[in-house]
């Protein structure tokens, strides 16, 4: 007998998981795919932590602060701990032209809403931040209320809250098909069974055109390899320390669990493999850059053995792809974040909920529908990377 579900979702990472729990709350019966073996077997458990509201556009700006809103009760909602800690973000602007970038991004903020968010000066940055050199610094942009939190906390109380709600998670399990009736999907394929479902959700992050293609469709969601050095454990630098941004190469610096975490953008490998590998020439470069900028870290030593690397699941315009397909009525797209899928995660899931039960949605999202590409109407305005 074919089992029958209102909604079946690919891909259990953060989003796909945050989606099921909020179906659930919407009364749907969701069944969750996965082909990992267990939660955090793809990109999520590879992300660093880190979450904002400091964009350059106003409908990632929208998305953060709901996201933030059910960050804060995430506690209370699902009895899991996000450890969601507001040490701030802290931009350093090179040139008065990144500044001015700054500039045009704060306004935008303050407009949405984002009213702690301020333009800062170099003495203001010394003393949000006095670990870092101020070199060629100019000036800056800084929020108090963005911060850490923990991506593998949030896909466990998601996971958590939606079985408890009667979700059906499956692990070791691929999508090999579509049944379909026309312009709908019918029916999931997988290698031991056929699951019958009136919605598909393609949450399948970096690996989300390959889900698409299974109905025909060609998604421009393509992955992206970044990678994380990490060094030995030190004390040289304060738990508290405000996530801080060279905005000019993307060069950023976190810490966690008593280490510090360092990230700089650097040309990636589209590749559909998962991809472990750090370049050592990359944690050549990184403990460079690291020994001149942060003079405290001069003497600490990267941990080149827990380096790592993750994917990024990237859109052409850099900003998430939300809505229904065009040519299948009832494939839901929720991916291509480009970066940041887990801060945007419990919006994302919320907003997938309502579309899914044709209920008006917390935001406008006109901006993200998947059409968007051949409507030649892209999402304007720099993210802030």
């Amino acid at each position: 007998m074919m089992l029958t579900y209102d909604a079946v979702i690919v891909g259990a990472g953060v989003i796909g998981a945050s989606c099921a729990m909020h179906f659930a709350r919407a009364g749907l019966r969701v069944l969750v795919l996965d082909r990992a073996p267990a939660p955090g077997g793809g990109s999520t458990a590879r992300a660093t932590g880190g979450f904002r509201a400091q964009f350059g556009d106003a409908i990632d700006i929208r998305l953060s602060l709901v996201a933030r809103d059910l960050l804060r009760r995430f506690r209370d909602d699902t009895g899991v701990d996000p450890g969601f800690v507001p040490v701030g973000y802290l931009w350093l602007a090179g040139s008065y032209a990144e500044l001015g970038e700054l500039r045009r991004a704060n306004d935008v903020q303050v407009r949405e809403g984002l009213v702690e968010a301020q333009l800062v000066s170099v003495d203001d940055i010394h003393n949000l931040n006095p670990n870092i050199s101020l070199a060629d610094v100019r000036g800056g942009a800084w929020c108090p209320s963005d911060g850490l939190l923990k991506p593998m906390e949030i896909l466990r109380g998601c996971l958590d809250a939606a079985q408890r709600l009667g979700a059906d998670v499956r692990w070791n399990t691929s999508v090999v098909a579509f049944e379909r009736d026309g312009a709908r999907i019918t029916a999931v394929v997988t290698p031991n069974a056929t699951f019958a479902t009136g919605l598909v959700v393609d949450a399948g992050g970096p690996w989300a055109a390959s889900i698409a293609r299974l109905a025909d469709i060609e998604l421009p969601v393509v992955p992206l390899r970044r990678q994380v050095a990490i060094t030995h454990p030190t004390r040289a630098l304060p738990p508290t320390l405000p996530l801080t941004i060279w905005l000019a190469d993307g060069f950023h610096i976190r810490v966690r669990d008593d280490r510090a975490l360092l990230l700089m953008p650097t040309p990636g490998d589209p590749d559909d493999a998962w991809c472990d590998r750090v370049e050592p020439s990359w944690l050549d470069m990184i403990t460079a850059i690291a020994a001149e900028r942060i003079p405290a870290l001069a003497n600490v030593g990267l941990d080149r053995a827990a380096a790592w690397a993750g994917l990024y699941e990237m859109s052409p315009d850099r900003h998430a792809i939300v809505g229904f397909a065009p040519a299948c009525t009832n494939l839901l797209f929720v991916n291509g974040c480009s970066g940041h899928g887990v801060m945007h995660a419990l919006a994302l899931g919320l907003l997938a909920s309502e579309l899914a039960t044709a209920r008006a949605t917390t935001l406008d999202i006109h901006a993200l529908r998947p059409s968007r590409f051949d409507d030649g109407d892209l999402v304007l305005g720099s993210s802030l990377l």
